[in-house]
């Protein structure tokens, strides 16, 4: 039996071997004009991360991209093919597919999409192998974690479920996987494709109610071979890091005990933060951190996923914290300057004040569901042991340049941690068909991003009941929409180190700050000319060579460049 003992918590100190994938392409992936979901975070974190000289502590590896084979080890063929072809520019010829995939508000077709999807896909796996080899004590993918994704659908933001083919890879090597989810949502994705198997036990914090995905509920807990195996923690508004942790640690600590996994994926996402611009829970970066920390403390291979976060400038500062803890290093709150140094004004300060916002988690629900858990986990019967008789064969990703042979591929899907030599669609769970009688939790019929625009709107009309966080005007003065507060103090940011990069230095030319506004603001998009005029300095012709829609600048790509530069080179 794999662990043998029971697992508990050790020293925290003990460094560890970290391995951290990393593209430098990531952060160029673009959803689209007003979209939440930004793949800029990933090259913030990295920039910050880098400026804190955690790169000496940890093997950096760029992610091989995930071949068709490699995603079909779950996903349907016939959606990755889609995924594969599908462009901005022929995706009105494919109305019934959208439709039939889930594609389109949520999850729109952008450039690159199937790229992308390789590319945070490759590096969840690799990550995965990269334990499994014994490589790595701990492995990092903040480009990964998007848990939403289902077998033959994109949903919430989400297009392929890196979390679910890193279990799989997993699950190669280790008899038990565990799966916790910290994101704000439901991580619903994953605990679908696992839940009715004993090999992959799913834990999920996350907010419950008329909220996105809609399922979560504390009475789902897996069914037949599975039951009891899936572990749902549903939290009302505003929890701190208190309340949290008291439900944190002794749940993680009972499962550890009668789970005893081979190995843990933990998925960070950091919508949960205080002042996520899509959530409501009131966590500190420490708070979340601590999760990281405890993990950490158990000697377990631990795999290391992103997920949702929607206030930028907060990802970048918790990710990069949560590297750092990795690690076993310490790191100053004053934060070293970088690229992105004017995202994290006015107190440029790695750690940030959570809000004074209500916890609607009173004790006694705190202790209901703690109990109603631990009630659960008693149930468990002996650890569930697989025998191993002939091992998947060994997952090998390859460069991009490498070509697919989509005849060669092999046909069996893993199932619940089993390779099938054939998947008849008669055999195959019927989770996602049979959702409403499986989850017994009403599903909302809105969108996420239905859901946060609702939402904004009901703080506009609703101006005094705003979250005073550290992005409030100062003053007292009410705040109608904290939304596009965020909004204004990123793009001024991002114009602080658009004219940076054409003027480096501080910004200290009112005039030269001016004209790079204005020259940005009257631009038609990219690839238009534009002069800036400074007093005392040399006029200089410019190019825009990527928008600054949604304050998104590819600042380490050039964001703007002169008429002798070509963009992406020095």
């Amino acid at each position: 039996m794999e662990g043998g003992n029971s697992l508990s918590a050790g020293p925290e100190g003990k460094k560890k071997k970290v391995t951290y994938f990393y593209d430098s392409d990531v952060g160029n992936y673009y959803y689209g004009q007003g979209h939440p979901m930004k793949p800029h975070r990933i090259r913030m974190t990295h920039s910050l991360l880098l400026h804190y000289n955690l790169d000496t502590k940890m093997e950096i590896r760029k992610p091989q991209q995930a071949r068709m084979n490699d995603l079909c080890r779950f996903h349907a063929d016939d959606y990755i093919n889609f995924l594969k072809s599908v462009t901005p520019e022929t995706q009105h010829e494919q109305t019934r597919q959208l439709k039939r995939f889930n594609v389109g508000e949520d999850c729109p077709v952008f450039d690159g999409l199937y790229s992308f999807c390789q590319t945070y896909a490759g590096g969840s796996v690799g990550g995965a192998v990269q334990l499994n080899h014994k490589h790595a004590d701990i492995a990092i993918n903040w480009a990964g974690g998007l848990h939403h994704a289902k077998k033959c659908e994109a949903s919430g933001f989400c297009y392929v479920n890196d979390i679910v083919l890193a279990i799989l890879e997993l699950l190669k090597y280790h008899e038990r996987v565990l799966y916790i989810d910290i994101d704000i949502h439901h991580g619903d994705g994953v605990e679908e494709a696992f839940y009715t198997t004993d090999r992959v036990m799913t834990v999920s914090f996350h907010k419950f109610g008329d909220y996105f995905p809609g399922t979560g509920d504390l009475r789902d807990v897996g069914h037949g071979t599975g039951k009891y195996y899936s572990l749902n923690v549903p939290l009302n508004d505003g929890i701190d890091d208190q309340s949290y942790q008291s439900l944190f640690k002794p749940i993680i600590s009972k499962v550890m005990e009668v789970y005893q996994p081979g190995a843990v994926v933990l998925q960070c996402g950091a919508d949960s933060l205080s002042g996520d611009r899509l959530g409501c829970f009131n966590l500190s970066i420490k708070g979340h951190a601590e999760c990281v920390r405890y993990m950490r403390s158990f000697n377990v291979p631990l795999l290391l996923l992103g997920g949702g976060g929607y206030t930028i400038r907060n990802v970048a500062r918790c990710w990069c914290y949560e590297t750092a803890v990795a690690v076993g290093e310490e790191l100053d709150d004053k934060m070293p300057y970088n690229e992105y140094y004017e995202y994290f004004g006015p107190d440029y300060t790695l750690h940030v004040t959570p809000s004074n916002m209500e916890n609607q988690n009173k004790k006694n629900f705190l202790d209901n569901i703690r109990n109603k858990l631990l009630e659960n986990l008693s149930k468990l019967r002996q650890v569930p042991s697989v025998q191993f008789q002939e091992r998947p064969p060994e997952t090998e990703l390859a460069d991009q340049e490498e070509d697919e042979d989509d005849d060669a591929r092999p046909k069996g899907r893993l199932w619940n941690g089993e390779l099938s030599e054939s998947d008849p669609e008669e055999q195959k769970p019927k989770l996602h068909r049979n959702r409403e009688s499986v989850y017994n939790t009403r599903r909302p019929s809105t969108s996420l991003i239905d859901q946060v625009t609702k939402r904004m709107k009901h703080e506009e009309n609703v101006s005094t009941s705003h979250r005073p966080d550290e992005d409030s005007k100062e003053g007292g003065q009410a705040i109608e929409n904290p939304s596009e507060i965020h909004e204004k103090e990123d793009s001024e940011a991002a114009y602080k180190a658009l004219y940076q990069t054409v003027y480096p230095g501080p910004v200290e030319n009112s005039s030269g700050y001016a004209s790079v506004v204005a020259a940005a603001e009257s631009s038609q998009g990219l690839g238009s000319k534009a002069t800036v005029l400074v007093e005392g300095s040399a006029a200089k012709n410019i190019t825009i060579v990527s928008t600054l829609e949604e304050a998104q600048p590819s600042i380490s790509s050039s964001l703007i460049c002169n008429e002798s530069i070509t963009c992406g080179q020095s």
